[in-house]
């Protein structure tokens, strides 16, 4: 067993030192149940992410693309999986369970994941501004994260994240010195992708939110839009593209963006499982793993025939 506090007052006083959590220290539950549920969320998310590109393996245009979309989708399953480990050692779920749980509709991943990717100037634009958010967000976390084990998986996670976010502006440059027809596109899946991009971070963070008092997070969620919103509207209109927001302003003294209202019942519906293409992507999954349960109960047995041979 690892450190102990006598009382929360003395465990936030720990973490507002700077102090660490390890998965051996007896942590409060609430702080316990907190990291996991980010953990698992984040998991999930990086899992049916991973399934999104997979979706595109077959119908990605041209080779080189094509083995960046294997390489893309290699890395989100294995991101999943890193997470899965961290979550499961926290003690509250296995591995399993935290998988079946997510296949069964019981528990959550990012809206992004909700919606189908129907054009290749979707998945541009899911490389481009989705992975760009979600990078946003991790490197937030990573900046001054309170629990280690996550913490020292973030660091692998957000170098190859950033290579995804590089892809989608290579992608992005293509296409807006491309034809008209793929302009049109790609400005198509602009209007489509901007608000579910921009609903990543979330409404604004409440006063109490213990993700930020407990230090699993440095940044409030609209300073994460807010930031993400100055970084990509200017960059999308220099290259002819519009940003799909009627309420969005131009402070000329400061060159600063700011976004119109936002509409958050998209994103309710989402953590309700009822996004667009919500049934669909949790299905296919789920039959996904049912089909591979032979797998799973060959390797659960593996070592009971193990033993017998020995004996």
């Amino acid at each position: 067993m690892g450190r102990t506090w006598t009382s929360m007052d003395d465990f936030e006083a720990f973490l507002d030192g700077g102090g660490i959590v390890e998965v051996d220290d007896d942590m409060p539950d609430a702080y316990r149940q907190a990291v996991f549920a980010f953990i698992e969320m984040h998991a999930n998310s990086e899992l049916m992410g991973g399934l999104t590109e997979r979706d595109w393996i077959p119908r990605t245009p041209g080779l080189r693309h094509k083995m960046a979309v294997l390489a893309k989708t290699q890395d989100e399953i294995g991101h999943a999986h890193l997470l899965y480990m961290v979550g499961a050692d926290m003690d509250i779920k296995t591995r399993r369970e935290i998988i079946e749980d997510l296949f069964a509709g019981r528990s959550k991943f990012h809206n992004v994941f909700h919606y189908q990717a129907k054009t290749w100037g979707d998945q541009v634009a899911i490389s481009f501004l989705v992975d760009a958010a979600a990078l946003a967000s991790q490197q937030a976390v990573f900046k001054n994260c309170s629990y280690g084990p996550y913490r020292r998986i973030l660091k692998r996670i957000i170098s190859e994240e950033g290579f995804h976010m590089r892809m989608g502006e290579e992608r992005m440059l293509r296409i807006a010195d491309g034809t008209e027809v793929q302009r049109t596109m790609f400005q198509q899946s602009l209007d489509d992708w901007w608000w579910p991009s921009l609903q990543l971070f979330g409404p604004d963070s409440k006063p109490g939110d213990v993700l930020l008092r407990w230090h699993i997070k440095s940044e409030r969620n609209e300073v994460l839009r807010a930031r993400w919103v100055q970084k990509f509207v200017p960059l999308l209109m220099s290259y002819g593209f519009s940003v799909p927001d009627p309420g969005l302003t131009h402070d000329p003294a400061t060159d600063s963006w700011t976004s119109g209202p936002i509409d958050w019942e998209p994103l309710k519906r989402t953590m309700a499982m009822r996004g667009p293409d919500s049934a669909r992507r949790i299905a296919d999954a789920a039959a996904n793993w049912a089909d591979t349960h032979w797998v799973r109960r060959v390797l659960d047995n593996a070592p009971a025939r193990a033993a017998g041979v020995a004996a």
